[in-house]
Order: structure tokens, then C-alpha cells, then sequence
């Protein structure tokens, strides 16, 4: 396949874009500066995205995979509804192209507070100018895909998981304490029970769902498993061997934050059991 990839040059895009090469696709590879890989499979452009003339193109690529965002951490910046008509024109203009798939990076967050499991039917009613504007946008896309006869893949991202120290994730700023090292963490009481994926199973999970097209909609990149905050933390620290302790209550849990959230797994483990089978 040919794949477009906005956003190549972020924490997630690298790694994407590393996978869908690894299994042999074609990648356009678009961010505001190059994503660092060299292969014969890959082109980039380079600059900003919302300016891009998809006329440009010699021929349309299967699918436009866009995970481009920027503030994501910052879940109450004001930039992710002051770009929201960005992203929006930005996908009606390949629609306008000719694009037969677009695939969007989703967020946990689209769906506000919440306790189980989480599926393509669970409301959503976000908290956040995050949620907020990724949900919008979800919504926005469907419509756009609807009208332009055009397959919608909506990857709605949980909890990531890296010992790199990229990002601003509270494993990256674990990561950099240790570095410095600071012999205590300021935690939260740890009880908040999560889905997590190390990145890269989150990057193939990613990869996998573009690599076809047969399974559509809302797919959850999860593990499909609670886990206590801190009981993953403290075992990442120790996978890690790292001499840095958690100072448990030093911060309260976030208000918005649900008692236990996770993904259903069923239409992700569908995609890699197919992918499996078919290797």
C-alpha cells in the first residue's frame, strides 16, 4: 500500500512510520521536520501540512493516516480548538482529492468520564478542550467520510507506554527524574486503574489497522486489560532498574479521571489475528 503519514515526525509518527516501512509499504511521510528515517519506500514533505495541495500528488495513496496534533499532554490548551477547522479542511481537502480512506488518531479522552470498558458504542461526553475538539473532529470526519463515500478508521489511543524519555507522558517525566537523580517521584495515590500499551505494540497496533481496510469504524489501540497506575508504574521501574521511588498522594487524581477505564480489544485483536494468519 501507499500511506500518507501526517504528524511523521512526532513521538508516535516515528515509530508508525518505522512499522508500516518494516512491512513493506509505501509511505509519504508529512510533519513540520523530517522523521529521521532513511528508506528507499519513503518520501517526505516537510513543512506545514494545512498548506499541502494534495493536486500535488501523481496518484492518490490508499489512505491518509492522520496523527498530527499538537498539545496533546496539555489536555486544557486552548490550541486544540483553535485548530480543530484546521485539521477539518485539511481532511475534506483530500476527501475533495480522492482519498478512499482516511484514518485518524483518536484519544480515551473523547469519552469523558467513565467506568469499564470502553467500545465503538460507550457516549462520549468529553471534559477537556482535548476531548473536546478530538471528539468534534471524530464526528466531523464521519460526516465527511459519509458524504464522500469514503472508509473511516478512527483509532481511538489509550495509554502509552515508553522508557526512552521522549514525550511529555508522566513515564517520560519518571524517565528524566532518574536521569537527574532524584531519589522520589511526587505520585497520585496510584489507584486509578488504566489500559496500557508499550510503544511498540502501540505502533504496530496502528500500523495494522491501516494495513487494511476490511474492519472500519472506532478500533481501540489497547491491550484490552485494567492495570493500577502504580502497580504498572513501580513494575516499570523495576523493569527498568531504576533507584526512584514513587511519593505516593503528593498529587490528587486528576477530577476528570475515571476509577478504571480500558479498551475493548475485539476489533484490534481481529485485525492482528488476521494479520497473523495471513503472514
Amino acid at each position: 500500500m501507499k500511506i500518507i503519514v501526517t504528524g511523521a515526525d512526532g513521538y508516535i509518527g516515528r515509530g508508525v512510520v518505522q512499522e508500516l516501512l518494516d512491512e513493506g509499504h509505501q509511505v509519504i511521510a508529512m510533519g513540520l521536520s523530517s522523521c529521521g528515517i532513511v528508506d528507499d519506500n519513503l518520501l517526505e514533505y516537510v513543512g506545514n501540512i494545512f498548506e499541502f495541495d494534495f493536486g500535488l500528488l501523481p496518484a492518490m495513496p490508499d489512505v491518509l493516516l492522520h496523527l498530527a496534533w499538537r498539545d496533546g499532554f496539555s489536555h486544557n490548551a486552548i490550541s486544540h480548538l483553535e485548530d480543530l477547522p484546521k485539521h477539518y479542511t485539511f481532511i475534506k481537502a483530500a476527501l475533495e482529492a480522492g482519498m478512499k480512506r482516511i484514518a485518524v488518531m483518536g484519544t480515551m479522552h473523547e469519552v469523558g468520564y467513565h467506568e469499564g470498558a470502553v467500545d465503538e458504542l460507550t457516549p462520549c461526553h468529553p471534559t477537556t478542550p482535548y476531548g473536546v475538539a478530538k471528539n468534534a473532529l471524530r464526528e466531523l470526519t464521519t460526516e465527511l467520510c459519509r458524504q464522500y463515500k469514503a472508509k473511516m478508521q478512527w483509532l481511538r489511543g489509550f495509554y502509552l507506554v515508553s522508557n526512552d524519555g521522549r514525550g511529555d507522558s508522566i513515564f517520560a517525566k519518571l524517565v528524566a527524574a532518574e536521569r537527574e537523580g532524584k531519589r522520589e517521584f511526587p505520585f497520585t495515590t496510584g489507584k486509578t486503574k488504566y489500559d496500557f500499551l508499550p510503544y511498540k505494540e502501540f505502533c504496530k497496533q496502528v500500523a495494522a489497522v491501516v494495513s487494511q481496510d476490511a474492519i472500519t469504524g472506532i478500533i481501540n489501540i489497547c491491550s484490552g486489560t485494567p492495570v493500577a497506575l502504580g502497580t504498572y508504574i513501580e513494575q516499570f521501574i523495576k523493569d527498568n532498574g531504576f533507584a526512584i521511588k514513587l511519593a505516593y498522594g503528593k498529587f490528587p487524581d486528576r477530577p476528570y479521571d475515571s476509577p478504571a477505564i480500558w479498551g475493548d480489544n475485539t476489533k484490534i485483536q481481529a485485525i492482528l489475528d488476521a494479520e497473523s494468519y495471513n503472514a
